[in-house]
């Protein structure tokens, strides 16, 4: 960085003044690190031990190693402002600067403490970490307030209350003799940068920064849904209108505390350990019985009316595979999970693909590509007067109804020992040194449409 223009946003219109010796470069140690645009003395500024120094040195350089990355971007040619506005925001109100930016993320890290503070109660309370009686009690005041409403107009007034009643009872103890002088004034203590009380803090906002990267990731990935870049946009714009004209006439009929109530206790509930337990189970069969239902829907809608008049019914394929531990780390499967393979399958046993649950009865020849797509490349001959539904593909059966008590993972497949016995739901751990499998079923449907007789 040999010039000031690297530093600094000089206006167009300004003429930098020259020094005595105009060569000398203009470097870092140079540059006095200015003051914050809000000055405040922190507790750290008191002369420190030497051990509180190394912590505080510790610190400061943890904090300017964490700025230069994040700030490690190429200065613009152009001064631009992102946000397009009439006024100064409070998002714009200062230029972007490495030591203010400095000044004001170790202002902000040694007095966080009280906004994570506040998020951890909630959580506890939320999360019934606190036991059943500390979150029942909240829920109870929370029931309380959604049967008088009003009453929410006077929180203001009662939390302010609470805290004057305990800082006169931490000043004014009762047993407090009458000659002993007043305890001191409570104030919100500053966490010393480079104790542990900062580094706490620190760790709290990078663990909040991941959180909402990760919401945000979230949010986003449902997006495509909202921009008519999915086939769901249509249903989904079709099903938003007519719920919103059939809720406005319906609107004054909504009793507005039962549904503030319900949502309100909803999360408490939600978030019960026994719930949390039973919640992946739950959530998963009902994804599946979702996503088997719209499929359904869309199949049936799809057919034809000689399609419709004739009778229906399923055929079935299974596909199977092999761990192996050789390759488990160069020769992922198709579906994404390393090791997992048809050519892992042993001479002699089951093909990858076969028309039997029990993997050795084909003698019906399958017809196609055996590796790709299986909606479109896989078929075999039907008996006479049958014919798949030429609408329909092929699909998977992700509940693994096939086995009963067992079922499949999130994509149908079941898993088995090194001998295709002892289906489970999810490969135990010590299959993986010892040999397993896996299969998946696939159904279609057909239609029965009789025989033409030839003419004689």
């Amino acid at each position: 960085m040999a010039n000031l223009d690297s530093w600094v946003e000089i206006p167009p219109y300004a003429t930098p003044i020259a020094r005595g010796d105009d060569t000398t470069p203009v470097n870092q140690e140079s540059l006095q690190v200015p003051s914050s645009p809000r000055p405040s003395r922190l507790a750290s500024d008191s002369p420190a031990s030497p051990a509180k120094a190394s912590s505080s040195s510790i610190a400061s350089n943890l904090t300017n190693a964490m700025l230069t990355a994040a700030l490690n971007v190429p200065t613009p040619s152009a001064p631009s402002d992102p946000r397009k506005t009439a006024g100064r925001l409070l998002s714009t109100r200062d230029s972007l600067s490495i030591p203010i930016t400095a000044v004001n993320f170790r202002r902000f890290v040694s007095r966080s403490g009280a906004v994570f503070w506040l998020q951890d109660r909630v959580e506890e309370i939320l999360f019934w970490r606190k036991g059943w009686k500390v979150t029942t009690s909240w829920m109870i005041a929370y029931s309380f307030l959604c049967y008088y409403p009003k009453l929410i107009l006077l929180l203001p007034h009662v939390i302010l209350l609470a805290i004057l009643f305990i800082t006169y009872s931490v000043r004014h103890p009762a047993d407090k003799p009458d000659d002993a002088p007043l305890a001191p004034a409570w104030v919100p203590a500053e966490a010393r940068e480079g104790s542990s009380e900062w580094f706490a803090n620190l760790q709290a906002i990078q663990n909040l920064m991941g959180f909402y990267a990760d919401m945000y990731e979230n949010v986003t990935s449902l997006l495509p849904h909202l921009t008519h870049a999915t086939p769901t946009s249509a249903p989904l714009l079709t099903f938003l209108l007519v719920t919103l004209l059939l809720g406005l006439p319906l609107l004054p009929l909504v009793p507005l505390r039962p549904v503030f109530l319900i949502v309100g206790i909803a999360p408490f509930i939600l978030t019960h350990p026994t719930v949390q337990r039973m919640a992946p189970a739950v959530l998963d069969t009902a994804r599946k019985l979702y996503f088997t239902t719209i499929q359904r829907f869309i199949n049936n809608d799809r057919l034809e009316d000689t399609v419709w008049a004739a009778p229906i019914r399923e055929v079935e394929l299974w596909e199977n595979e092999r761990w192996s531990l050789a390759t488990s780390q160069v020769a992922p499967s198709s579906s994404g999970d390393p090791g997992w393979s048809k050519a892992n399958l042993r001479r002699g046993e089951r093909k990858g693909w076969s028309r039997r649950r029990d993997g050795w009865s084909d003698a019906d020849a399958l017809d196609g590509s055996l590796e790709g797509d299986i909606r479109s490349n896989l078929t075999f001959t039907l008996e006479p007067g049958w014919h798949f539904i030429p609408t329909e593909d092929w699909q998977p059966d992700i509940f693994g109804s096939w086995v009963s008590n067992v079922g499949g993972d999130a994509d149908g497949w079941v898993y088995t020992n090194d001998v295709w016995n002892d289906p489970h739901a999810e490969p135990p751990e010590e299959w993986k040194l010892r040999g397993m499998t896996r299969r998946r079923r696939w159904v279609r449907r057909i239609y029965f449409v009789e025989p033409v007789p030839p003419s004689t």
